[in-house]
């Protein structure tokens, strides 16, 4: 599927860095009392994850905490959470530079590697490019590179021409489901056509997204959880939920997990409709009665006992990484928006009320997040995303301090 002519990969690259069109930069000031508070966070979190570490065995990864019976509960390397972990503490170690953590990094990297051969799950942007993307990142090697490369090739083999989309669970051979996390794992695709010259990639993402603002996405913004296509026509069959209230609500995580993913989609392409997309999301986030003072989402938007219901810590999280990457690239008056959002999510997500004392919650650094409701599975737990994205987002907030 590589272009044959070199011309045209070198033209859509160039067209990525063109300096005319290069994203905005607006600039915004970080409070130094929140900046302190981060850099103390990021000395917990070194020490929590240490704790986190003595409970698993080789092989494992860890999954939730049950704070009522004390117990932790892991996972194999094929969960799609697997890569959290690591990347976490990769994160944690370019801030704090602790080297056991470096060093049970690589240990767990070791154990995930296996999985850029894994063509059964959409989640190899979770799994591989938090954890070896960011070990690419920090110490770039062939060896990391290949991996990452044939993590791309292995989700790729999961996109249908016919639906224009990557399909991200297997099921009966009727269903053709994609899920709007999905969009979460593109980031991989574009690096892999960076690294390449292989325009295949790239185009896969594109296609994929152009795919999900036609079908997931409501008038009003909103995305639905689940669409599943016609593997042979193409033609949508339902709109649905999985982990939300009810069909048509607004489940929490998801929206957030659109928010994210169209933000990376302009921030790869500088096409003007995903900066429009990922606005009209935030709008639909941001100016919902339901979204708490604090501005951390209740499970779900339309959740029945609210203000009742249980908040997300993790769509709060990823709600703040999000947005202190999209205030850069928007207005300067929805960026402020932005930018003040995420730094009222940081500093909620600081407080007792969310963040554990150190020694406590199993090692996480997170308390209060939901995993899947319906299923009544990981509810008010800690959770290794809520965790990986409220690293990132202090470390993006961080960055708003650097002349």
């Amino acid at each position: 599927m590589k272009l044959k002519n070199l011309t045209c990969i070198t033209a859509l690259l160039l067209i990525i860095s063109l300096p005319g069109i290069a994203q905005q930069k607006n600039k915004f000031t970080p409070q130094p009392i929140l900046l302190a508070t981060i850099k103390k966070n990021l000395a917990d979190a070194d020490a929590q994850y240490k704790v986190l570490a003595k409970n698993l065995k080789p092989g494992e990864f860890p999954k939730t905490y049950h704070p009522e019976t004390n117990k932790q509960e892991n996972s194999n390397s094929g969960w799609w959470c697997s890569g959290f972990y690591p990347g976490t503490l990769l994160n944690i170690y370019e801030e704090n530079h602790d080297k056991a953590l470096l060093t049970e990094a690589d240990r767990m990297l070791a154990a995930l590697a296996k999985e850029q051969y894994n063509t059964h799950t959409h989640d190899l942007g979770f799994m591989m490019y938090c954890s070896f993307g960011n070990a690419n990142r920090l110490n770039p090697s062939p060896e990391y590179k290949q991996i990452l490369l044939n993590s791309a090739k292995s989700l790729s083999t999961r996109f249908n021409p016919k639906t224009g989309t990557i399909k991200s669970w297997d099921s009966k051979p009727s269903d053709f489901l994609v899920i709007i996390d999905n969009m979460m794992n593109l980031e991989l695709l574009f690096w892999a056509t960076k690294e390449t010259g292989d325009s295949s990639y790239y185009k896969i993402a594109v296609t994929h997204a152009n795919t999900t603002i036609k079908n997931h996405y409501r008038p009003d913004y909103s995305s639905y959880h689940v669409i599943n296509y016609d593997a042979e026509t193409g033609a949508v069959k339902e709109k649905k939920t999985a982990q939300g209230f009810a069909n048509e609500s607004a489940w929490a995580r998801g929206q957030v997990w659109g928010l994210y993913g169209f933000t990376v989609m302009y921030r790869e392409t500088k096409d003007k409709k995903y900066l429009d997309q990922a606005n009209n999301i935030a709008k639909f986030v941001l100016n919902n009665p339901n979204l708490p003072a604090d501005k951390i989402p209740y499970w779900d938007f339309n959740a029945t006992n609210i203000p009742n219901a249980l908040r997300d810590a993790s769509a709060g999280a990823i709600m703040a990484s999000a947005l202190l990457e999209l205030c850069r690239y928007t207005n300067k008056t929805d960026g402020l928006k932005y930018f003040n959002t995420a730094q009222s999510i940081i500093r909620t997500l600081s407080s007792p009320a969310y963040k554990a004392e150190p020694g406590t919650n199993g090692g996480f650094i997170l308390q209060h997040s939901v995993g899947h409701f319906p299923a009544g599975t990981e509810i008010d737990v800690p959770l290794t995303y809520a965790d990986y994205y409220f690293v990132e987002a202090m470390k993006r907030y961080q960055a708003f301090a650097v002349k």
